[in-house]
């Protein structure tokens, strides 16, 4: 195992910048996740640690070794891609094995290090068949198993489960994982899916527009995020977010037509902010400040959406046998406790 560290790590494609002076560092045996929204960088990123980008400048280095300029090959890595790139001509073991049979590896070796990787894949029973007689899990589950088979420092993965079905993704999810805690590797995954990233990393990157917003284990990202973007992108659903204004060290909301006592002193009179609050801290009551637009029931737990007067939307969870209706009209109710300020220029948290 080895970890990964980037200093001042920059891309550029002529005189565009798309990577700005990355520094982070990814310990030995973490699972480090990328994730933000299209575009962000993250698979550059992700491709430039591979070495299938060149890197413009800063540093790069892999077990303390710089290999900032070296060839993929050399670099100790095995990436496993959204597309399965598997022979369909080869069967499973085949396909697995195929890297080491490139690199003149005997064939006792080639085939101890499958029947390992197929063991912790629970792909035993299906070593002879060809991708075309797999389901899409399976495929994938073939793919990291080739990368386990070359043995390497660091496994990166690029968006991997894009291309499957809502319930697969969710048993991939567990499968990968698992295979972090059987393995212990290090591992950097990059998805655009913040549910993954939730579930899966021990340490999060939020991207954006090539740089990084905040770096952190992912319920530190959700209870103290440093910026409106990632409060947003963070959550499931997002976070809901009001204009206010500052008024006599208050926050005054039109949308629901009161002033709170902001969570941090504020002495900037008339300084336009954003409220943050989860849909878990909002509670429903009886009133005549916003109408529900929809409920969506999923058993256990409601989401109503509302609208509020000057259009501004919001979420709220719901639990219990009384839930909102289509139509009703109601007032929320917010625990000023778990607000969050953002100011609304710069989008920075107020703290």
């Amino acid at each position: 195992m080895s970890g990964v560290v980037l200093t001042d790590v920059v891309k550029k494609y002529g005189e565009t910048q798309v990577i700005h002076g990355i520094d982070l560092t990814v310990r030995e045996g973490e699972f480090c996740v990328f994730v933000g929204p299209s575009g962000c960088g993250k698979s550059t990123l992700l491709r430039m640690i591979a070495g299938l980008e060149e890197t413009t400048s800063g540093r790069i280095e892999i077990g303390a070794r710089d290999v900032t300029r070296a060839d993929p090959a050399e670099r100790g890595v095995a990436m496993v891609f959204q597309s399965y790139a598997l022979y369909p001509h080869m069967n499973v073991a085949e396909n697995m094995g195929f890297g080491l049979k490139m690199t003149g590896h005997p064939k006792a070796e080639i085939a101890a290090k499958v029947a390992e990787a197929s063991r912790i894949l629970k792909l035993d029973g299906y070593l002879k068949r060809k991708p075309g007689a797999l389901s899409g899990g399976q495929r994938q589950r073939v793919a990291i198993g080739r990368a386990i088979v070359r043995g390497p420092e660091v496994f990166l993965f690029d968006e991997p489960l894009s291309n499957l079905d809502a319930e697969l993704r969710v048993e991939m999810r567990v499968e990968i994982a698992r295979l972090h805690k059987e393995i212990g590797a290090t591992m950097v995954y990059v998805t655009h899916d913040q549910v993954e990233a939730m579930t899966m990393a021990d340490k999060i990157v939020v991207l954006r527009d090539g740089r990084i917003e905040q770096v952190g284990a992912p319920l530190d990202l959700y209870r103290d995020p440093d910026s409106r973007f990632v409060a947003g992108f963070i959550g499931s659903p997002a976070m809901n977010f009001l204009r206010g204004t500052v008024r006599d060290g208050r926050v005054e909301v039109p949308a629901m037509g009161v002033s709170f006592a902001p969570p941090v002193a504020l002495d900037a009179e008339g300084l336009e902010v954003e409220l943050g609050m989860r849909p878990e801290h909002l509670s429903l009551k009886d009133g005549d400040v916003a109408g529900v637009e929809l409920t969506e029931a999923l058993g256990g737990v409601s989401y109503a959406y509302l609208s509020t007067s000057t259009g501004e939307r919001l979420i709220v969870e719901e639990r219990g046998d009384e839930r909102s209706s289509e139509g009703d009209r109601v007032a929320v109710e917010i625990l000023p406790e778990k607000l969050f300020l953002f100011d609304a220029a710069s989008g920075v948290r107020i703290r």
